[in-house]
Parts: C-alpha cells; sequence; structure tokens
C-alpha cells in the first residue's frame, strides 16, 4: 500500500494551469486503462 501512494506521489501534477493539468490526467488515465487491458486479456 505505501509503494501506491508512493508512486501516486512520484506521477502527481501540481500545475497551475489548468489545461496542463488536464492534459496530465488525461495521459495518466489513457495509461492506466491500457494497463488494465493488458491485465484482462493476459489474465
Amino acid at each position: 500500500m505505501h509503494e501506491l501512494l508512493r508512486l501516486a506521489r512520484s506521477i502527481r501534477c501540481d500545475a497551475a494551469d489548468p489545461g496542463q493539468a488536464f492534459s496530465h490526467r488525461l495521459r495518466i488515465g489513457v495509461l492506466v486503462a491500457v494497463l488494465i487491458l493488458l491485465l484482462s486479456l493476459l489474465g
């Protein structure tokens, strides 16, 4: 659990620009979706 929290802090985006924060969240969301898809196909 501590490793997951540390990972979440490392990919956190504290940008003041809303556009940059949105694009960061979008990239992270796509990455998580791809990981879930790969795990479901392999599992």
